[in-house]
């Protein structure tokens, strides 16, 4: 059955503020392979302007991913978690995430749509700092795929 088209524009609760470690970008950086020392110096970071060290520009999915999930576990909506699968995702910056940053995510259902039996969730995900400043926007698109027939 189809997702009720009523959801679009709903927007949930911020979330508790995350706060962004220097081990955890590190563990990132080093995760994703991407060897900047902007994420893991913060002499380097400094030399390009930034307070302290930054995060890889993926690093910020965590915490939206994990605030989508008011959307995913929302009863109403009915999203069958069990069928869905990661269908895209993109970030737009107003700056770098830093250590020491306090971030909320506030999500809002953006699209809702049925193709071929598969109802696809667009999930738009502000993530603000603890002074209220916008840090950046993510996208993530979501799929629950159809069930398959028997």
């Amino acid at each position: 059955m189809a997702l009720d088209q009523s959801f679009v524009g709903r927007t949930y609760p911020p979330t508790a503020p995350y706060e962004v470690g220097r081990e955890k970008i590190r563990e990132f950086a080093e995760a994703v392979g991407d060897g900047n020392p902007a994420y893991t110096d913060a002499e380097a970071a400094k030399a390009l302007g930034h307070p302290d060290v930054i995060a890889p520009p993926t690093f910020v999915f965590a915490i939206t991913f994990q605030a989508a999930g008011q959307v995913i576990q929302d009863p109403q909506l009915g999203l069958d978690y069990s069928r869905v699968v990661h269908g895209d995702q993109k970030f737009s910056y107003r700056r770098p995430v830093r250590s020491g940053d306090r971030l909320s995510v506030t999500s809002t259902i953006e699209a809702i749509k049925s193709l071929a039996g598969n109802d696809i969730v667009d999930i738009r995900g502000e993530v603000h700092d603890e002074a209220g400043e916008h840090v950046v926007t993510a996208w993530t698109k979501l799929v629950a795929r159809a069930a398959e027939e028997a």
